[in-house]
């Protein structure tokens, strides 16, 4: 079964916000989706500010097509509920929340929210950075109707586990492809975690393409020159689009003849192919529109 939306997700680019420098210039950036960071990136002593910057981004409409996320602190940290109030009725298309272990985590934030003001549809957007969140996975995406993709956090799981979030990662591939099971089950996004070295180009490459294989949707960056290939690897090539084009005819045709039965090159053509083929050209054409 196709996922519920078609939006492209191939690059996710965490910006502190309390860099105003970084925020001016993700507007020029090619990311398909920009997060004005509340949490890892900043220090302590700026978490208003930087609260203050992100809000004042959201609200500028400066960022054109872009999909603008907040990662809010957690709930249970000093920052976390005024994060969620503020944060609420702008308008941003989405808010992270940091290490979800429990569906009770996401009631609570709705809680928060809704007295905030916010939609009642605002997608969370979950990142799985714990053991107790991959395995809990299954129930708390069950617990919400209104969410946003799953966002891998492989470098604290990696931590946790005590195994590389490098390389290969074959201490994280079990927990990786639960989490994807999960995914594709609920049909949501899920976006796998960061590449730290930014200057390994070849590095960041082949983690990309171990990414999709995997089953990711996009690659969460955490330096604008990492954009161009995640873009890239989890995007739709001319061959992808092509393929999906003969993908209906074919199907059209047979439905034109009469047919229940259509057939390409050789191989059946079931309506799950065809789901995918109208998903993936809606991909690619939203991707050269940009």
């Amino acid at each position: 079964m196709p996922r519920s939306d078609v939006r492209l997700r191939r690059s996710l680019l965490f910006m502190p916000g309390s860099n105003l420098r970084a925020l001016e210039k993700a507007r020029t950036l090619p990311a398909d989706v920009i997060v004005f960071d509340l949490e890892d990136s900043v220090a302590p002593e700026q978490k208003s500010e930087a609260r203050s910057n992100a809000l004042a981004a959201v609200q500028s409409g400066n960022y054109g097509s872009r999909e603008l996320i907040v990662r809010v602190n957690h709930l249970a940290t000093h920052w976390g509920a005024e994060d969620l109030r503020a944060t609420a009725a702008t308008g941003v298309a989405g808010i992270m929340l940091p290490k979800v272990e429990t569906a009770a985590t996401l009631r609570e934030v709705r809680e928060v929210l809704t007295v905030a003001g916010a939609p009642v549809d605002l997608p969370l957007w979950i990142m799985v950075e714990t053991a107790r969140g991959v395995l809990n996975l299954g129930t708390i995406v069950g617990g919400d109707d209104a969410l946003g993709p799953i966002v891998m956090g492989t470098t604290d799981l990696a931590n946790e586990l005590g195994v590389s979030a490098s390389g290969e990662r074959s201490g994280l591939r079990t927990a990786l492809s639960q989490c994807v099971l999960t995914a594709a089950a609920h049909r949501l996004d899920i976006i796998d975690g960061v590449f730290l070295d930014f200057c390994d180009e070849p590095g960041f490459a082949a983690a990309c393409r171990q990414g999709r294989e995997l089953g990711f949707t996009g690659k969460s960056l955490i330096h604008p020159s990492q954009i161009v290939e995640a873009n890239r690897c989890f995007g739709i090539s001319e061959a992808a689009a092509e393929r999906a084009r003969k993908v209906l005819d074919a199907w059209q045709a047979a439905r034109n003849e009469g047919s229940g039965v259509a057939v390409l090159e050789g191989q059946l053509i079931e309506s799950m192919h065809v789901d995918s083929a109208r998903r993936t050209l809606a991909l690619y054409k939203s991707a050269t529109n940009q």
